[in-house]
Protein backbone atom coordinates (compact mmCIF):
# COMPACT_ATOMS: atom_id res chain seq x y z
CA UNK A 1 0.00 0.00 0.00
CA UNK A 2 1.14 3.81 -0.64
CA UNK A 3 1.27 5.49 2.96
CA UNK A 4 -1.96 8.10 3.05
CA UNK A 5 -0.93 11.72 3.12
CA UNK A 6 -2.71 11.85 6.74
CA UNK A 7 0.06 9.26 8.21
CA UNK A 8 2.36 12.50 8.04
CA UNK A 9 1.17 14.84 9.74
CA UNK A 10 -2.24 15.05 12.11
CA UNK A 11 -5.26 15.71 10.86
CA UNK A 12 -9.10 15.50 12.11
CA UNK A 13 -9.56 12.81 10.12
CA UNK A 14 -6.54 10.86 11.98
CA UNK A 15 -7.48 11.82 15.14
CA UNK A 16 -11.06 10.34 14.37
CA UNK A 17 -9.28 7.11 13.77
CA UNK A 18 -6.82 7.26 16.52
CA UNK A 19 -9.24 4.75 18.62
CA UNK A 20 -8.77 1.91 16.25
CA UNK A 21 -5.28 2.61 16.42
CA UNK A 22 -5.00 2.50 20.05
CA UNK A 23 -6.73 -1.20 19.99
CA UNK A 24 -3.97 -2.20 17.03
CA UNK A 25 -1.42 -1.25 19.89
CA UNK A 26 -3.09 -3.24 22.26
CA UNK A 27 -2.84 -6.23 20.56
CA UNK A 28 0.89 -6.15 19.94
CA UNK A 29 0.94 -5.55 23.48
CA UNK A 30 -1.13 -8.82 24.78
CA UNK A 31 0.61 -10.56 22.09
CA UNK A 32 3.93 -9.46 23.64
CA UNK A 33 2.56 -10.64 26.88
CA UNK A 34 1.20 -13.78 26.14
CA UNK A 35 3.34 -15.25 23.62
CA UNK A 36 5.53 -18.50 24.37
CA UNK A 37 8.36 -17.97 22.07
CA UNK A 38 10.47 -20.75 20.63
CA UNK A 39 14.30 -20.77 21.04
CA UNK A 40 15.67 -22.39 18.16
CA UNK A 41 19.17 -23.08 19.67
CA UNK A 42 21.29 -20.44 17.41
CA UNK A 43 21.09 -16.68 18.08
CA UNK A 44 18.01 -14.82 16.13
CA UNK A 45 18.85 -11.72 14.76
CA UNK A 46 15.36 -8.84 14.14
CA UNK A 47 15.68 -6.58 12.03
CA UNK A 48 12.26 -4.58 12.50
CA UNK A 49 10.83 -1.37 12.73
CA UNK A 50 7.54 0.38 14.04
CA UNK A 51 6.15 2.01 10.83
CA UNK A 52 4.25 0.20 7.88
CA UNK A 53 6.65 0.25 5.39
CA UNK A 54 10.13 2.61 3.85
CA UNK A 55 12.13 2.37 6.67
CA UNK A 56 15.26 0.49 5.00
CA UNK A 57 15.05 -2.41 6.92
CA UNK A 58 15.67 -4.77 4.02
CA UNK A 59 18.83 -3.35 3.00
CA UNK A 60 20.30 -3.25 7.26
CA UNK A 61 19.39 -7.03 7.13
CA UNK A 62 21.34 -7.22 3.82
CA UNK A 63 24.01 -5.51 5.30
CA UNK A 64 24.13 -7.33 8.81
CA UNK A 65 24.20 -10.49 6.96
CA UNK A 66 27.00 -9.53 5.25
CA UNK A 67 29.12 -8.33 8.05
CA UNK A 68 28.18 -12.16 9.97
CA UNK A 69 29.68 -13.92 6.90
CA UNK A 70 32.93 -11.91 7.02
CA UNK A 71 32.82 -13.19 10.67
CA UNK A 72 32.91 -16.28 9.03
CA UNK A 73 29.11 -17.88 10.13
CA UNK A 74 26.38 -19.22 7.91
CA UNK A 75 23.35 -16.49 8.07
CA UNK A 76 20.14 -17.65 6.87
CA UNK A 77 17.40 -14.69 6.71
CA UNK A 78 14.06 -15.65 7.96
CA UNK A 79 10.62 -13.83 6.34
CA UNK A 80 7.15 -13.98 5.95
CA UNK A 81 7.73 -13.82 2.62
CA UNK A 82 4.91 -10.63 2.10
CA UNK A 83 2.89 -10.74 -1.44
CA UNK A 84 3.48 -14.12 -2.25
CA UNK A 85 1.78 -17.40 -1.85
CA UNK A 86 4.26 -19.46 0.07
CA UNK A 87 2.60 -20.82 3.44
CA UNK A 88 6.51 -22.30 3.88
CA UNK A 89 8.52 -23.28 5.59
CA UNK A 90 10.65 -23.27 2.34
CA UNK A 91 13.86 -22.53 0.64
CA UNK A 92 13.28 -19.30 -1.53
CA UNK A 93 15.96 -19.22 -4.66
CA UNK A 94 16.61 -16.53 -6.67
CA UNK A 95 14.91 -18.93 -9.61
CA UNK A 96 11.67 -18.63 -7.49
CA UNK A 97 8.96 -15.55 -8.74
CA UNK A 98 8.27 -12.94 -6.62
CA UNK A 99 4.28 -13.73 -6.61
CA UNK A 100 5.17 -17.59 -5.04
CA UNK A 101 7.82 -16.26 -2.24
CA UNK A 102 7.43 -12.59 -2.09
CA UNK A 103 9.32 -9.62 -3.65
CA UNK A 104 11.72 -9.42 -0.38
CA UNK A 105 12.16 -12.75 -0.33
CA UNK A 106 13.57 -13.24 -3.62
CA UNK A 107 15.93 -10.11 -3.41
CA UNK A 108 17.12 -11.48 0.13
CA UNK A 109 17.83 -14.87 -1.72
CA UNK A 110 20.89 -12.80 -3.29
CA UNK A 111 22.83 -12.70 -0.40
CA UNK A 112 22.04 -15.25 1.65
CA UNK A 113 19.85 -18.73 1.99
CA UNK A 114 16.42 -17.44 2.69
CA UNK A 115 13.53 -19.19 4.65
CA UNK A 116 10.00 -18.31 3.97
CA UNK A 117 7.74 -18.81 6.39
CA UNK A 118 4.73 -17.57 7.93
CA UNK A 119 5.03 -19.65 11.12
CA UNK A 120 8.57 -18.03 12.07
CA UNK A 121 9.32 -21.04 14.57
CA UNK A 122 8.93 -23.59 11.95
CA UNK A 123 11.00 -21.53 9.54
CA UNK A 124 13.62 -21.30 12.15
CA UNK A 125 13.79 -24.98 12.58
CA UNK A 126 14.52 -25.46 8.89
CA UNK A 127 16.88 -23.15 8.71
CA UNK A 128 18.76 -24.81 11.45
CA UNK A 129 18.44 -28.07 10.13
CA UNK A 130 20.06 -26.44 6.63
CA UNK A 131 23.18 -25.17 8.56
CA UNK A 132 22.32 -22.13 10.04
CA UNK A 133 24.57 -20.44 12.48
CA UNK A 134 22.35 -17.48 12.99
CA UNK A 135 19.12 -16.51 11.85
CA UNK A 136 18.64 -12.94 10.66
CA UNK A 137 14.91 -11.98 10.37
CA UNK A 138 13.86 -9.59 7.96
CA UNK A 139 10.67 -8.04 9.78
CA UNK A 140 9.11 -9.35 13.08
CA UNK A 141 9.09 -7.25 15.67
CA UNK A 142 5.62 -7.32 16.12
CA UNK A 143 6.00 -11.23 15.94
CA UNK A 144 6.80 -13.32 19.47
CA UNK A 145 6.86 -16.58 18.13
CA UNK A 146 10.55 -17.07 18.16
CA UNK A 147 13.06 -15.90 20.85
CA UNK A 148 15.08 -13.29 19.74
CA UNK A 149 18.73 -12.53 20.57
CA UNK A 150 19.32 -9.08 19.36
CA UNK A 151 16.30 -6.51 18.11
CA UNK A 152 17.52 -3.93 15.97
CA UNK A 153 14.60 -1.47 15.04
CA UNK A 154 15.11 0.38 12.29
CA UNK A 155 13.47 4.19 11.63
CA UNK A 156 13.72 6.35 8.96
CA UNK A 157 15.18 9.56 10.23
CA UNK A 158 13.84 11.84 8.10
CA UNK A 159 9.70 10.95 8.57
CA UNK A 160 10.42 9.50 11.98
CA UNK A 161 6.98 8.24 13.80
CA UNK A 162 4.73 10.08 10.98
CA UNK A 163 1.75 11.75 12.62
CA UNK A 164 2.21 9.69 15.79
CA UNK A 165 -0.72 7.59 15.00
CA UNK A 166 -0.89 3.91 15.15
CA UNK A 167 -2.49 1.58 11.76
CA UNK A 168 -5.04 3.23 10.50
CA UNK A 169 -4.82 6.28 11.78
CA UNK A 170 -0.90 6.82 11.15
CA UNK A 171 1.80 4.65 10.14
CA UNK A 172 3.23 3.18 13.85
CA UNK A 173 2.36 -0.45 14.50
CA UNK A 174 2.44 0.25 18.05
CA UNK A 175 3.42 2.54 20.62
CA UNK A 176 6.76 4.45 20.35
CA UNK A 177 7.77 4.28 23.56
CA UNK A 178 5.95 -0.13 23.75
CA UNK A 179 8.39 -0.86 20.48
CA UNK A 180 11.60 0.69 21.90
CA UNK A 181 11.12 -1.21 25.29
CA UNK A 182 11.95 -4.61 23.39
CA UNK A 183 14.32 -3.08 21.16
CA UNK A 184 18.31 -3.46 21.44
CA UNK A 185 19.49 -0.91 19.58
CA UNK A 186 17.55 1.43 17.11
CA UNK A 187 19.51 2.06 13.88
CA UNK A 188 18.76 5.42 12.29
CA UNK A 189 18.61 5.53 7.97
CA UNK A 190 19.42 8.73 6.83
CA UNK A 191 19.71 12.13 8.60
CA UNK A 192 17.45 13.54 11.00
CA UNK A 193 16.32 13.36 14.62
CA UNK A 194 12.92 11.74 15.46
CA UNK A 195 12.52 11.83 19.02
CA UNK A 196 13.60 8.66 20.86
CA UNK A 197 12.79 9.98 24.40
CA UNK A 198 13.41 7.06 27.38
CA UNK A 199 15.42 4.79 24.84
CA UNK A 200 18.79 3.98 26.65
CA UNK A 201 20.11 1.41 24.40
CA UNK A 202 22.50 2.12 21.26
CA UNK A 203 21.88 3.92 18.60
CA UNK A 204 23.34 3.66 15.24
CA UNK A 205 23.36 6.08 12.29
CA UNK A 206 22.96 4.13 8.66
CA UNK A 207 23.09 5.29 5.05
CA UNK A 208 21.64 4.16 1.74
CA UNK A 209 23.83 4.50 -1.19
CA UNK A 210 23.04 3.71 -4.98
CA UNK A 211 25.71 1.40 -6.18
CA UNK A 212 28.34 3.13 -8.44
CA UNK A 213 27.48 5.82 -11.25
CA UNK A 214 25.96 3.51 -13.92
CA UNK A 215 22.82 5.98 -14.46
CA UNK A 216 25.72 9.78 -14.09
CA UNK A 217 24.08 12.17 -16.83
CA UNK A 218 21.58 9.67 -18.12
CA UNK A 219 18.20 10.15 -19.19
CA UNK A 220 15.87 8.11 -17.29
CA UNK A 221 12.26 7.48 -16.33
CA UNK A 222 11.44 5.88 -12.85
CA UNK A 223 9.29 3.86 -11.76
CA UNK A 224 8.49 2.05 -8.55
CA UNK A 225 5.64 0.38 -5.87
CA UNK A 226 7.46 0.54 -2.53
CA UNK A 227 6.57 2.26 0.65
CA UNK A 228 8.50 5.53 0.17
CA UNK A 229 8.96 6.00 -3.11
CA UNK A 230 10.50 9.40 -3.07
CA UNK A 231 13.77 7.66 -1.22
CA UNK A 232 14.13 6.18 -4.85
CA UNK A 233 13.88 9.20 -6.53
CA UNK A 234 15.98 10.49 -4.02
CA UNK A 235 18.98 7.91 -4.59
CA UNK A 236 18.55 8.04 -8.05
CA UNK A 237 19.21 12.13 -7.88
CA UNK A 238 22.67 11.20 -5.59
CA UNK A 239 23.97 8.76 -8.80
CA UNK A 240 23.29 11.83 -11.22
CA UNK A 241 20.42 10.37 -13.63
CA UNK A 242 19.01 13.01 -15.57
CA UNK A 243 14.84 11.83 -14.27
CA UNK A 244 12.69 13.06 -17.11
CA UNK A 245 9.53 11.39 -15.25
CA UNK A 246 8.83 8.90 -12.74
CA UNK A 247 5.32 6.70 -11.83
CA UNK A 248 3.94 4.91 -8.38
CA UNK A 249 2.30 2.35 -7.75
CA UNK A 250 0.83 0.36 -4.64
CA UNK A 251 3.64 -1.17 -2.03
CA UNK A 252 4.53 -4.77 -3.34
CA UNK A 253 2.70 -4.28 -6.99
CA UNK A 254 2.46 -7.14 -9.36
CA UNK A 255 3.27 -5.38 -12.74
CA UNK A 256 0.89 -6.18 -16.03
CA UNK A 257 1.66 -6.55 -19.52
CA UNK A 258 -0.41 -3.12 -20.38
CA UNK A 259 1.21 -1.00 -17.68
CA UNK A 260 4.32 -2.45 -18.54
CA UNK A 261 3.84 -1.00 -22.38
CA UNK A 262 2.37 2.20 -21.17
CA UNK A 263 5.63 3.28 -18.80
CA UNK A 264 7.71 2.11 -22.31
CA UNK A 265 5.29 4.28 -24.10
CA UNK A 266 5.60 7.28 -21.79
CA UNK A 267 9.42 7.19 -21.16
CA UNK A 268 10.37 7.48 -24.74
CA UNK A 269 13.98 7.32 -25.33
CA UNK A 270 14.61 7.73 -21.48
CA UNK A 271 15.65 4.34 -19.99
CA UNK A 272 13.13 2.98 -17.91
CA UNK A 273 14.98 2.06 -14.32
CA UNK A 274 13.37 0.64 -11.00
CA UNK A 275 14.24 -0.51 -7.58
CA UNK A 276 15.30 -4.33 -6.90
CA UNK A 277 11.90 -4.80 -4.95
CA UNK A 278 10.45 -3.96 -7.96
CA UNK A 279 12.28 -5.58 -10.48
CA UNK A 280 12.38 -9.47 -9.16
CA UNK A 281 8.18 -8.69 -9.68
CA UNK A 282 8.84 -8.47 -13.35
CA UNK A 283 8.32 -11.89 -15.18
CA UNK A 284 11.88 -12.32 -17.74
CA UNK A 285 10.49 -10.69 -20.57
CA UNK A 286 8.80 -7.90 -18.93
CA UNK A 287 12.81 -7.40 -17.75
CA UNK A 288 13.81 -6.27 -21.56
CA UNK A 289 15.06 -2.93 -21.74
CA UNK A 290 14.53 -2.10 -17.89
CA UNK A 291 17.68 -1.34 -15.51
CA UNK A 292 17.88 -1.53 -11.74
CA UNK A 293 19.00 0.96 -9.32
CA UNK A 294 21.09 -1.19 -6.84
CA UNK A 295 21.34 0.34 -3.49
CA UNK A 296 23.45 -0.82 0.05
CA UNK A 297 23.36 -0.05 3.25
CA UNK A 298 26.32 1.81 5.28
CA UNK A 299 27.05 2.28 8.71
CA UNK A 300 28.69 5.29 9.52
CA UNK A 301 30.64 3.33 12.76
CA UNK A 302 30.63 0.13 11.83
CA UNK A 303 32.73 -1.08 14.44
CA UNK A 304 29.53 -0.72 16.65
CA UNK A 305 27.52 -2.53 15.13
CA UNK A 306 30.10 -5.27 14.79
CA UNK A 307 30.44 -5.22 18.55
CA UNK A 308 27.02 -5.90 18.89
CA UNK A 309 27.72 -9.31 16.81
CA UNK A 310 30.20 -10.35 18.37
CA UNK A 311 28.75 -10.21 21.92
CA UNK A 312 25.91 -11.96 20.16
CA UNK A 313 27.52 -14.75 17.67
CA UNK A 314 31.23 -14.97 18.49
CA UNK A 315 33.03 -16.23 15.76
CA UNK A 316 32.44 -19.91 15.30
Amino acid sequence: MRAPDFWRTPTLFARLLAPLGALYGASVAFKARTAKPFDPGIPVICVGNLTAGGSGKTPIAIAVADMLRAKGHRPYFLTRGYGGSERGPALATRGHSAAAMGDEAVLLARTAPTIVARNRAAGARLAKEKGATVIVMDDGHQNFALRKNLSLVVVDAETGFGNGYQIPAGPLREPVAQGLARADAVVLVGDGAPDLRGFGGPVLRAHLAPDGGAFADKAVFAFAGIGRPEKFIASLEASGAIITGSCFFADHHPYGEDELLQLRAVAGDATLVTTEKDFVRLTTAQREGIRVLKISATFDEPAVMTGLLDRLAPRP
